[in-house]
């Protein structure tokens, strides 16, 4: 009886242990179960806000990229100040005492603009505090960061430069065409009829950049005018066109003699002007100063020998010439207008010049003096072939009745006019200053 009591005990004993120890499992197994749930909570927590901050440096990237951009294509200097600026106000800030963002401006370093000056490259990137990320990599933050490119920098260079401050700088009509290949017309004027383009006539380039904010093609292009589709208009440019003029030539006003054409009978003359041509006073290496010049007159053949002519206060005068031609030589020659000398070409006046290729006057074939306001004019049927730049910061250029001038290079004027079917071709080759046709936008 008593062994029977003994093992009924030794059997409760046993099964109060056995429920003991299985109470002890399933509290370490929630205990395990609440711990790892915790850890995927925490994990979770830390991707999900790696992920948002992740979204927003990608947002300060793009919109650094954008303002960069910006600043790059008014010319300033102040790309990387604006990108962290504008990266601050979106929550990455390159000052913050703790955990700084980084602000990388560059051009592209990888994608399809690579290497390109006409793009900028953002990173933005920052240290980001993390809880389960942390303990588990030993690190207590990780980096994100965004990318973006932006484009700016994109130009036109400067081949036709029209300096009048206000009122109409560009006015083309009855057929006029003026065509810049390669590179486009600046106008400085501030005014709303800046430029005119009417009656069937035509403008085209890269670009038609204008001081004035408040012209408009409706007012101003009309009645048959048109601007090529693939010209990009530009409107409140920030900078004028204001291209470095040629050097003055050194020379002696005294000595300055008279037109050659005095000399030389009622016409059918053929003579030679310049530097060492009969007539004519060199006055220093290839420089000759006459008081006028006339060619071409009643059929006479003129030949402009290379050199630097200064024409002081007469005109510089191609008439029709014999057998349609003005003049034959003409290579190498620049002409300076001081005091109130004045270009004039008339009608059917075939005019072939070149400027020089090397030395002061390379590229430069006409300068006439800021001081000179006296007009430029090229009429008529001519077939004029300029192949140089013509500078008249203060002159009113005016080519028209049915003229074919090529120029084929820059022109800086105050203002043109053309009209009667006149046509002027420029083409770039000389610094005028370019202007910029971007407008900043993301490409990546």
């Amino acid at each position: 009886m008593n062994t029977l009591h003994r093992m009924q005990r030794q059997t409760a004993t046993d099964g109060l242990q056995e429920g003991a120890e299985s109470g002890q499992t399933t509290v370490i197994m929630a205990l395990f179960l609440a711990t790892f749930l915790l850890g995927f909570v925490a994990l979770g927590i830390d991707a999900q806000s790696l992920f948002h901050e992740r979204r927003l440096a990608q947002s300060a990237a793009d919109a650094a990229a954008v303002a960069a951009a910006e600043e790059y294509s008014n010319g300033s200097t102040s790309e990387q100040s604006a990108a962290n600026a504008i990266a601050a106000l979106n929550g990455f800030s390159t000052t913050a005492a703790k955990n700084p963002a980084t602000v990388t401006l560059s051009a592209p370093t990888s994608g399809n603009y690579s290497g390109s000056s006409s793009y900028l490259q953002v990173i933005v990137s920052k240290p980001i505090p993390t809880f389960f990320i942390g303990v588990l990599k030993g690190a207590s933050t990780v980096t994100v960061s965004g990318r973006a490119v932006s484009a700016a920098g994109q130009s036109s260079p400067t081949c036709v430069c029209l300096e009048g401050t206000s009122g109409n700088d560009l006015n083309l009509s009855n057929n006029a065409k003026l065509t810049a290949s390669g590179c486009g017309t600046t106008v400085d004027s501030n005014g709303s009829n800046a430029v005119s383009i009417v009656g069937g006539s035509t403008l085209s380039g890269i670009s038609l950049g204008t001081v004035s904010n408040s012209w408009d093609n409706s007012s101003n292009v009309n009645n048959g005018g048109s601007i090529s589709s693939s010209t990009r208009v530009v409107l409140g440019i920030s900078t004028q066109c204001n291209p470095p003029l040629p050097t003055v030539p050194t020379y002696t006003g005294s000595s300055c003699t008279a037109d050659p054409l005095t000399h030389y009978g009622n016409g059918g003359s053929s003579y030679s002007v310049g530097p060492s041509s009969t007539y004519s006073t060199t006055q220093s290496g290839n420089l000759v100063c006459y008081t006028s010049l006339t060619v071409g007159t009643n059929g006479d053949k003129v030949n402009l020998n290379p050199g630097v002519y200064v024409i002081s206060n007469g005109e510089l005068h191609f008439e029709s010439g014999a057998n349609n031609a003005s003049n034959t030589g003409g290579n190498g020659v620049f002409f300076y207008l001081v005091g109130t000398a004045s270009l004039v070409i008339d009608n059917g006046a075939n005019v072939n010049l070149t400027a020089p290729t090397s030395g002061t006057y390379s590229g430069a074939l006409i300068f006439q003096d800021p001081a000179d306001t006296a007009t430029m004019s090229v009429q008529g049927g001519s077939n004029t072939s300029f192949n140089g730049a013509i500078y008249a910061s203060t002159a009113a250029v005016t080519l028209g009745n049915g003229s074919g001038t090529a120029i084929d290079a820059d022109l800086v004027a105050k203002t043109l006019t053309m009209n009667g079917g006149g046509t002027l071709n420029s083409t770039a080759t000389s610094n005028f200053g370019s202007l910029n046709i971007s407008v900043a936008k993301l490409t990546e």
